[in-house]
């Protein structure tokens, strides 16, 4: 965490400005006001980071450092980068937990120049980059939502808390109450790339474990910055109202969240403030609460390793613009739990199912859509370029093909959610003309660097140009005409910034061409192997080509900020349509999806049934379609509130429990965010929470044990689930003693149905357990069926009544390779303790410890070596290269005479 709030830095010590070079002494001044941040000061074509800044950024990114001049006797650490890549090194800095501050020349050097030989040139920090306010597609993910969050308390502890989160990227702004006790969940769901708080919140105890997984994207700030009633007003100036009624309810923690937002960013920003769409005030208990662990354990967008391959996000994703992409992890992260909002979600992937072509249609006009948000976040900034305005304008000029695609027929007898999208998709046929004619074929990156506006489109710029390329025409006349009057052919006119327009010639040459009093040649520069001149004509040429040039680029940038402005004046009909293509590409790519994988519309009602026909795992589905491999085991499940609400399940390991416990668990995500589901018929009763507990994982950085981690996560279980949640645990008590485990696995069964009364999948391998169906009414015993066949056991990965007899763990620890003499001493100590041996086997079986003792080399066999049989002996004995006919035969009865015997 960062102990120093950008907005209120604390002043170092007064450096020594008397004894700087001015140049020097700015940096310092400017170094000061920021000092938790990377000082990136520009010079010409670098950014140069000087002292410790210098050795840090070197580091960092692996750049050279150097030294350049001194202060205070000392040499000055330098190292710099490229502007043109500064994006690079920028996102390097970002991703390693480094703030950034940008400092811009913001005065000519011609004009520095005016006000003295040693005038510096003015420069002020004109952005500061944190990870929670990038806006650069190269800092970015397209997929990803990049959220800025604050956390702000009003009543001291204990009191109301709200949390406020908005992408910088996107304009996207939302507001939620907060249960302390689901602040980890809430913080999991919207997984911020930065976190602001009061320095208060991170030196009270009880937020310490929440805490803990974002440390680094805390930033504390002073607890004045969350101050509600000033939160309620710089709301109220953002939107331009007198109050924010209209917007929700919102409560005092909430608004001094929200304004905390509006606050840092425009500190960061410098006064600049993208448009931000009306905040949405996220209710409680609105979505389904997932906890970390719970997520964690599902994969839901990341893998246990940390990638998005292998998740379910990755599995399920079928967008085809980033703005669609984002929605659907937006949605998987916080599934609903309105019926009537998923069913208006679900109509929407249902017509795009049942209409192939339309689908097609729709999916084909979205291919190629820029990401409209972030462009025009970009340009209300002040950091877009042409691209950005020729995005809006490529993605806009698609609307008339969506609106043809979708409703041609008239909006009449289409799902309701389709039918406010195509509305809010807009018309905006206006600007994408003026964008069409304004912007030329070739776009640079920047508009500063020019070139962009289309010829025809103003008729002062075309002259200009005109003028401009006509001189440059004139500047090749002049150098024949100067090396015709020379007999120099080699003569050249060339440019730098430095001289400008000069004429060159070799030294073999130069003799011919006189410099002085009378001649037309003014001497420039000498070279080693050349001289350069300039002529009074070539100075009043070039001055017209400048004059020229700076004029038509001055005229270039008033009329690309006339175009952001119209841009801007339309930027709430342009979010609306970016939020409608992204909302069109979700439900369309949720329908390709449901056709190609054969999913099922799912029911999702009030009642307290989990009833799944057929279900089946998407993402180890989808892995064994890529392989080519066997087609997926469907199984059902059933979990009925007034009936068996949990199912005892026992069986093998490699059976599929896990994989059973984890689709029944995704099939409630997928249902409760309005996608269809990897089943032949579902009915879900709204999840108001979902837990599991699944899997093997210790915490060392925080002292904990695999089996301490499962403990906590249990407790978390046990006391948060409710009758409407649905909790999957799977061996639970494994970590520890055998009746130790026992009796936690039996009390956690026995809680879940007296207490929690929730829905559940309990997978265990104690089978002791299956004794608690007699007296317990809610639960049933399934069973992962085997089939055993020539000494073989088959995994038929299906589930069914019942109970296992047995674990058939040795078997699955020869699959894995353990060495056979292991194999064989595992099978002689479970024949003894199933044959009721308890109680004084593990003394005898200690008492020789045969395989300890196989293992120890004897008379330099190898290990595992036993004493040799009389049938080996004798063989051994034999040499059969000195038997005769009749020695080999009686040879061969006395062995078969041993081997009877034995």
């Amino acid at each position: 965490m960062n102990d120093t709030s950008i907005s209120e830095p604390a002043a170092p010590a007064a450096p020594d400005l008397a004894a700087a070079t001015p140049m020097l002494a700015q940096y310092l001044e400017i170094r000061r006001a920021y000092p938790d941040c990377l000082l990136f000061y520009r010079m010409g074509d670098f950014y140069e980071l000087f002292f410790e800044d210098a050795i840090t950024a070197a580091r960092a990114l692996s750049l050279t450092l150097t030294r350049r001049g001194k202060h205070n006797g000392e040499d000055i650490p330098l190292c710099g980068v490229p502007v043109h890549a500064a994006e690079t090194y920028l996102a390097r800095l970002i991703r390693l937990g480094y703030r950034v501050a940008v400092c811009e020349q913001t005065e000519d050097p011609a004009a520095a120049k005016k006000r003295g030989a040693k005038a510096v040139v003015k420069r002020e920090v004109v952005r500061l980059i944190t990870p929670g306010t990038l806006t650069e597609d190269s800092l970015l993910d397209a997929k990803r939502h990049n959220y800025l969050a604050a956390l702000a308390e009003t009543g001291g502890s204990g009191g109301a808390m709200g949390f406020a989160w908005l992408d910088l990227s996107t304009g996207e702004f939302w507001l939620q109450p907060v249960d302390p006790q689901r602040l980890g969940s809430l913080l999991a769901r919207v997984s911020p790339g930065e976190v602001l708080v009061s320095d208060r919140f991170t030196a009270r105890p009880e937020f310490f474990e929440t805490f803990q997984p974002w440390k680094a994207a805390l930033t504390p700030l002073p607890p004045s910055r969350f101050d509600s009633e000033n939160g309620r007003r710089r709301l109220e100036a953002l939107y331009g109202v007198k109050a924010l009624d209209a917007f929700g309810a919102f409560g005092r923690a909430e608004l001094a969240a929200g304004g905390a937002l509006v606050d840092y960013v425009e500190l960061t920003q410098k006064g600049r403030v993208p448009s931000l769409s009306t905040p949405i005030r996220i209710a409680d208990a609105s979505v389904m609460e997932i906890d970390p662990a719970t997520r964690r354990n599902l994969e839901l967008a990341e893998s246990l390793a940390g990638e998005r391959t292998g998740s379910l996000l990755q599995c399920i994703d079928r967008t085809l613009t980033g703005a669609g992409a984002r929605m659907l992890a937006a949605r998987l992260a916080a599934p609903l739990t309105d019926p009537a909002a998923i069913d208006r979600r679900l109509d929407m992937v249902a017509w795009f199912v049942a209409d192939a072509r339309r689908r097609e249609t729709v999916r084909t006009a979205l291919k190629g859509v820029g990401d409209i948000e972030r462009a025009l976040s970009r340009l209300g900034l002040g950091r877009g370029g042409p691209r950005d305005l020729a995005g809006l304008r490529d993605a806009l000029g698609r609307i008339p093909d969506l609106k043809r695609a979708i409703g041609d027929g008239g909006l009449s007898g289409i799902p309701a959610g389709l039918a406010e999208a195509v509305t809010e998709l807009g018309e905006h046929g206006v600007l994408v003309e003026r964008l069409t004619r304004a912007l030329g074929a070739d776009l640079p990156l920047m508009a500063r660097d020019g070139g962009f506006i289309a010829a025809g489109y103003t008729a002062e710029l075309d002259e200009l140009r005109t003028l401009r390329d006509a001189s440059r025409k004139l500047i090749a006349e002049l150098q024949g005409r100067y090396a015709a009057d020379t007999k120099i052919p080699s003569l050249k006119i060339r440019h730098n910034n430095v001289l400008g327009y000069f004429i060159e010639v070799t030294q073999t040459h130069a003799d011919k061409i006189t410099a002085g009093a009378g001649s037309r040649f003014i001497h420039r520069q000498t070279l080693a192997g050349a001289m350069r001149f300039t002529t009074v004509e070539l100075g009043e040429l070039e001055t017209k080509i400048t004059s020229a040039a700076d004029k038509a680029l001055a005229l270039e940038l008033v009329l690309f900020e006339d175009l952001v402005k119209e841009v801007s004046a339309r930027a709430a009909a342009i979010a609306g349509a970016a939020r409608a293509i992204a909302a069109l590409d979700v439900a369309a790519a949720l329908a390709e999806l449901a056709v190609e994988r054969r999913y099922c519309r799912p029911v999702v009602d009030q009642s307290l049934e989990f009833v799944i026909t057929g279900g089946r795992h998407p993402v180890v589905e989808s892995a064994l379609a890529e392989a080519g491999g066997t087609a997926f085991i469907a199984n059902d499940c059933a979990l009925a509130a007034s009936d068996k609400r949990i199912w005892l399940l026992t069986g093998p390991n490699m059976a599929g429990k896990s994989t059973f416990l984890r689709q029944n668990a995704l099939i409630a995500v997928l249902a409760q965010l309005g996608s269809y589901v990897p089943a032949d018929a579902a009915r879900i009763g709204v999840v108001d929470r979902l837990f599991s507990r699944v899997g093997a994982a210790d915490d060392l950085a925080r002292g904990r044990s695999t089996f301490m981690v499962e403990m906590v996560e249990t407790a978390t279980i046990l006391n948060r689930a409710t009758e409407r949640s649905l909790v999957i645990l799977d061996e639970i008590g494994r970590g520890t003693a055998t009746f130790d485990g026992l009796s936690i696995a039996w009390a956690t069964v026995e809680h879940l149905h007296e207490a929690n009364r929730c829905r559940a999948l309990f997978a265990t391998h104690y089978h002791e357990l299956t004794a608690l169906a007699a007296r317990l009414a809610g639960l049933a015993c399934w069973t992962m069926r085997v089939k055993e066949w020539q000494d073989e056991v088959v995994f038929l990965h299906e589930v069914a009544p019942g109970a296992a007899d047995r674990s058939y763990g040795i078997h699955v620890a020869r699959l894995a390779g353990l060495p056979a003499a292991v194999i064989a001493r595992a099978e002689e100590v479970l024949r003894k303790l199933e044959a009721g041996e308890q109680a004084n086997a593990a003394t005898k079986l200690a008492d020789d410890l045969p395989l300890f003792s196989a293992a120890r080399p004897k008379s330099g066999g190898a290990p595992g070596a036993t004493a040799p049989s009389a049938i080996e002996t004798a063989l051994r004995e034999v040499n059969p290269d000195e038997l005769t006919p009749k020695a080999a035969l009686e040879a061969l009865y006395r062995l078969r005479g041993l081997l009877a015997r034995k």
